[in-house]
């Protein structure tokens, strides 16, 4: 299959895995209806650009192959409250992914930006009873009282069952599980959540597994938070292959470094994990509550 340039410049998503070519092609563009009787772009590129730009396509085409274009149809969901990591890490993958369409879908009335649990807003692109209905990816963030108003709402877990029953990877990070737990879908199933709600998950009738990432058919979780752009990694590789899931990691520079070790139970200090465990008891009470309501 060739590469589309001119349907990737028309607005695909995927776009950043070519981000340093993206404005020599919209040169080559105009330089090409200069042809037509046009005159030429001021900095038009040069016929080294032109071979460079072709050579990377060509490059590129080799290396994916049939991978390097689909059509997935992916949906995020955005409540208030979610957590912003939860989403924006899976999000940067997902975006990079030749000919797939991300839709970020609102349980608001309107189009309004969506507010994080720490105040940081996403514009959504589509309400829940717009979103396609037969889905590729559906995901769903964790957060704190916002997921549990989420798992409250009929009109949102009717939805979210709905999605579920035909898509082709459902998908969770951090208490997103709960969401997938509440509407019936982890029965059964191993799966992970952050660490706050991993023992919750059995309320819901899940096998906890204490792993960054899990996989059980086409259920895919995800543990708290940072272990998102994990789990968007092994997604990526799942939907496009390995080469293309590495070329994303090398894109994201994601070579984890962290200053402090400290990323589970296991790795941080006594005190502090004490502390962080009585500070989250309550949380970990109210969603074992909504397990059996």
């Amino acid at each position: 299959m060739t590469l589309d340039r001119r349907a990737l410049l028309g607005g695909m998503t995927g776009a950043a895995l070519l981000a340093p070519w993206l404005a020599l092609e919209k040169a080559m563009a105009q330089t090409a209806g200069s042809h037509a009787g046009h005159t030429p772009a001021a900095g038009s590129p040069s016929l080294e650009e032109q071979q460079a730009m072709a050579a990377h396509q060509q490059s590129m085409q080799e290396l994916f192959g049939e991978n390097l274009f689909r059509n997935e149809q992916i949906a995020m969901l955005l409540y208030p409250g979610f957590t912003a990591l939860d989403l924006v890490g899976p999000h940067y993958f997902f975006a990079c992914l030749f000919g797939a369409k991300v839709h970020l879908v609102t349980t608001g009335a309107d189009l309004a930006p969506v507010a994080s649990d720490l105040g940081l807003a996403i514009s959504p692109t589509v309400a829940l009873e717009d979103t396609p209905a037969d889905l590729d990816v559906l995901f769903v963030p964790g957060g704190t009282q916002g997921t549990m108003e989420v798992m409250r709402s009929e009109r949102t877990m009717a939805w979210v069952k709905d999605r579920a029953s035909r898509a082709k990877h459902i998908t969770s990070v951090c208490t997103g599980s709960m969401i997938l737990g509440k509407a019936g879908l982890l029965k059964g199933k191993r799966a992970t959540s952050h660490w706050a709600t991993f023992p919750v998950l059995e309320d819901f009738g899940a096998i906890p597994v204490n792993e960054r990432v899990v996989k059980d058919g086409n259920i895919l979780t995800g543990a708290g938070v940072s272990a998102g752009l994990d789990f968007a990694i092994a997604l990526t590789e799942q939907l496009r292959g390995r080469d293309y899931a590495e070329a994303l990691v090398l894109q994201a520079e994601y070579a984890p470094e962290p200053p402090i070790v400290a990323g589970s139970m296991t790795t941080a200090s006594a005190p502090v994990g004490n502390m962080m465990s009585q500070m989250f008891a309550p949380v970990a009470e109210q969603f074992r509550a909504l397990a059996k309501s």
